[in-house]
């Protein structure tokens, strides 16, 4: 092979791993995220949301193709919404009084 491919292999290899290492930074927070709403007291039909988001953040099925990650930040966005929503429900975050 070329220089020129052997640049544009090793950059494409740079890129997937940034993605891969992206991508477990972010399981890592939702993981954290889930210990914390376990804590709180969030409700466990609530959730539901937290385990679809991870799903569909790791599912090969995407509404946008994968290079564009759009889709995958605005369902997290919406999870962490309706989980904020609801740990605020729970009384998650409040001082007790006393």
């Amino acid at each position: 092979m070329s220089s020129e491919s052997w640049t544009l292999v090793s950059l494409l290899a740079v890129l997937v791993t940034a993605m891969a290492v992206a991508a477990v930074v972010v399981a890592v927070r939702l993981f954290r995220a889930r210990r914390l709403l376990r804590d709180a007291g969030v409700p466990e039909n609530k959730k539901i949301i937290f385990w679809g988001a991870l799903l569909y953040l790791a599912s090969p099925i995407d509404l946008v193709p994968d290079p564009v990650y759009l889709d995958d930040i605005g369902i997290l966005l919406l999870a962490l919404r309706s989980l904020h929503k609801a740990a605020a429900d729970a009384g998650a975050g409040r001082v007790p009084d006393k």
